[in-house]
């Protein structure tokens, strides 16, 4: 049986901290977004014709839309589980009667409720710019909530892997943030010679972008199919990674 008021009270705690350094962990993402949005969006995109069909501004912001939640939710559950194992208070939840589904589920949505607070936000700003569009809603939230549930399991494992916080950048900057990039947030792979289009299709973070594109504008580039493969697929593997970590009580038992 869930213990659901335990797994309540984990999510409220992370939406409190989160809430205690809001121009940090909101603001600064949506000031970010708000800035690639008026460069790459209004500046740049005014001198480039329709992308697909659609205006370069509406094509470009669900990249950067994807950017930021993927930030956000590594980010968040990286640092919230990485100072809980240096603070010694990673104890206090380890004795309390949670299952160790419960305990990764609460820092899990935790960082998604955070994803997901940012990209409303964000949605808003770029209204505003008259970037957004929404073909498939429940498409859109989907992937949301998808892509942000992958990267705070990510940023799980490498706050249990950490011996130091210069270490929970480490990934972010020399995988996370690379393969982002190349992945098609501010061009159509259309635009790429062939052999940079195999290798973007190689890259699952352009699926990403690409499904999240899809469901805003109704324009994709990748197979639908495998990437919906590829998002359950990484997931279903982060997760049970997570899950036999903590089993085990790698790193975070003494």
């Amino acid at each position: 049986m869930i213990n659901w008021i335990g797994v309540y009270t984990m999510i409220r705690r992370e939406v409190e901290r989160t809430m205690r350094v809001i121009v940090q962990t909101l603001i600064s993402p949506v000031v970010s977004a708000a800035l690639y949005i008026f460069i790459f969006g209004h500046v740049i995109g005014t001198r480039i014709s329709d992308v697909a069909g659609v205006p370069y501004i509406t094509f470009v912001f669900p990249g950067i839309l994807m950017l930021s939640i993927i930030n956000v939710s590594f980010s968040s559950s990286s640092s919230s589980l990485y100072f809980a194992r240096f603070m010694k208070s990673i104890d206090e939840i380890l004795i309390a009667p949670f299952s160790y589904i419960e305990m990764i589920f609460g820092f899990m949505l935790g960082s998604v409720i955070r994803a997901v607070i940012v990209a409303i936000l964000i949605v808003c700003v770029g209204t505003l710019f008259g970037a957004v569009s929404l073909e498939q809603p429940l498409l859109f939230i989907f992937y949301i909530v998808a892509v942000s549930g992958i990267f705070s399991l990510l940023g799980i494992l490498v706050a249990l892997w950490a011996q130091g916080f210069e270490q929970l950048s480490i990934l972010n900057t020399f995988f996370i943030t690379p393969l982002t990039y190349l992945g098609g947030i501010f061009y159509s792979i259309t635009m790429l010679p062939p052999l940079a289009q195999t290798i973007t299709r190689a890259n699952p973070f352009f699926y990403f972008v690409d499904g999240l594109r899809s469901s805003m504008t109704g324009v994709h580039e990748a197979n639908a199919i495998l990437g919906l493969v590829i998002i359950f697929g990484i997931l279903s593997t982060l997760t049970l990674l997570v899950v036999h970590l903590f089993k085990i009580g790698w790193r975070i038992r003494a």
